[in-house]
This record gives C-alpha cells, structure tokens and sequence, in this order.
C-alpha cells in the first residue's frame, strides 16, 4: 500500500484539473488555480471530510468505486487511472515480483537475429538490460548504455541524439511514473530518481506534474552524428518469461531517407568493429 503516494498524486492532479474543464461554477476570487478539496468530493460524490483522509493517507482503502469516481472527476487518462488504482493497492498484480535483471540466453539469441533493426531489453524503470549489434550503433554517441531516463537527462548527447528532446523527457518522467505504480518503494526507483532530481532541474518540475504514461505509438525522431535524422517507428513486447521486462524493436519504413541511413549506420559500425567494410 501507497497511501502516502496516493494522496500525493492526488493533489498534484487536483490542482491541474481547472474549475472551468471540471464544469465547476465559482466566484470571486480564488486561492488555487486548480480544484479545491470540496469540488473533488462533490464532483466524485464522497464525503468532503473522506476525500481530506485520502490526500492526507489518513484513509487507506478506497473502494473500486471511490477510485473509479475519482477518476472521472480528475478526467484521468488510462495510464494515470491506473497508476490511481496501484497506488492504492487495488489493481492486479500490485504486489508482483521484481522484475529480473538478467535476459535469458533464448531472447537474446532472438535479438541477434534481427540484424537490420535495434533491439534492446528495458525494465519497468527503463534500465537497459540487454542490446543488439544496431542497437549498440544506435545509441553509440552516449557514453553509457545503462539507462533511458540517465541517458535522455543526465547524457550531454541526449539533446542532440533526441530531435524532440523535450516531449521525450515528458515522456520518459510519465513512464517512470507508471513504474513507481508498480511498486513505489523500488530501490533502484528511488536511487535513480534521486540521481535525476539531483542533477536535473527540467527533471525535478516534471517529476512533481504526476504525470502517467505508458509507451505510445509515436515515432521516434533520432539524429545520429554518424548518419544524420531517423525517424524511427518501434514495437513494444512484453517479455512472458520475466515480468517486467520489454523487448523493444525499433524499426524504419521501407524505401525513406531512414531506412537508408540504418542500413548506412550498420555498415559503419560493422567496418568499425571488424576491420572490413560490411558485405
């Protein structure tokens, strides 16, 4: 149970959700710019006094029906009404196994089997467990390979790998989100987000929005020093075997300026690591 996080995440939703978008009629002059206590109750039909304990974690078990209300009345998306029902230890597998930090032997074979794509391994808080050969192309101008959120906020190249720097770094904070749903006590949660608040701000102001979201369909838009923009499109699998952990597929439309240049990035680094041009 959560309940500390819950009524945190409560707050910072309550105070982003507008009188206006919530239908509220009010006058005079107003304190917040987002909803009071009181319009969340009424707007969710609970107790006023009720709705105080859940902000406060003086109240503990919120049923099904007081989340699903909640929801409503905060108009949260699908990802942010689930991370609500984590939080607060109502949603399955709430209290899963950690997730493994080792790639069995037999996905890895299958990621080497996909030579003209990047395929790599993430956790729920986007340690990169496990990479291809184009995936090692991919994400060569970093200096490590070791985690997205690291790489994307604390990584000079960051900035100028990721096209759209800033909606990834809105992205990736959502996804970390959704991984503290699962389970907000996490050390390795916990030690990367003390890494990420410490050394960057843009960090710390997106961390304390609240925002969930887990991953989308959107196309990544990349530029390599080596061979310039991608626009890449992906594929998210969840790995059976190991709770937990993705196996990420990125890929390029055939015949596009994109494709092309994986192609030319593979070849470069297979002339770089064995000596010889690519056949």
């Amino acid at each position: 149970m959560a309940s500390g996080e819950l009524g945190v995440f409560l707050r910072a939703r309550r105070a982003q959700r507008s009188p206006e978008d919530a239908g509220v009629l009010y006058s005079g002059r107003r304190k917040v710019t987002g909803l009071r206590r009181e319009e969340v109750a009424v707007l969710a039909g609970v107790n006023a006094d009720y709705y105080t304990r859940l902000e406060q974690g003086r109240e503990t078990h919120p049923s099904p029906q007081v989340l699903d209300a909640l929801c409503r009345a905060l108009d949260l998306d699908p990802d942010s009404r689930e991370h609500l029902y984590r939080l607060a230890g109502a949603a399955p597998d709430n209290t899963s196994a950690p997730t493994p930090h080792i790639v069995s032997p037999e996905l890895r074979q299958l990621m080497d089997g996909f030579p003209h794509t990047p395929a790599f391994v993430l956790n729920r808080v986007l340690d990169v467990l496990a990479t291809n050969t184009l995936a090692d192309a991919l994400f060569s101008p970093f200096r490590r390979v070791d985690n997205l959120a690291r790489m994307t906020f604390l990584d000079p190249a960051g900035r100028q790998f990721y096209a759209r720097w800033d909606w990834t770094a809105q992205a990736t904070v959502a996804n970390l989100r959704v991984a503290e749903g699962f389970d907000p006590h996490d050390p390795g949660l916990r030690h990367l987000v003390a890494k990420l608040t410490e050394g960057s701000a843009h960090f710390r102001a997106l961390w304390e929005t609240h925002h969930v979201r887990g991953k989308t369909r959107e196309p990544k838009h990349l530029v390599h020093p080596d061979v310039g923009p991608l626009t890449l499109m992906y594929q998210a699998f969840d790995v059976r075997s190991a709770p937990g952990q993705q196996l990420i597929v990125y890929h390029a439309e055939p015949a596009t300026p994109s494709a092309h240049a994986l192609a030319l990035l593979s070849s470069l680094h297979a002339t770089t690591h064995h000596g010889h041009p690519a056949p």
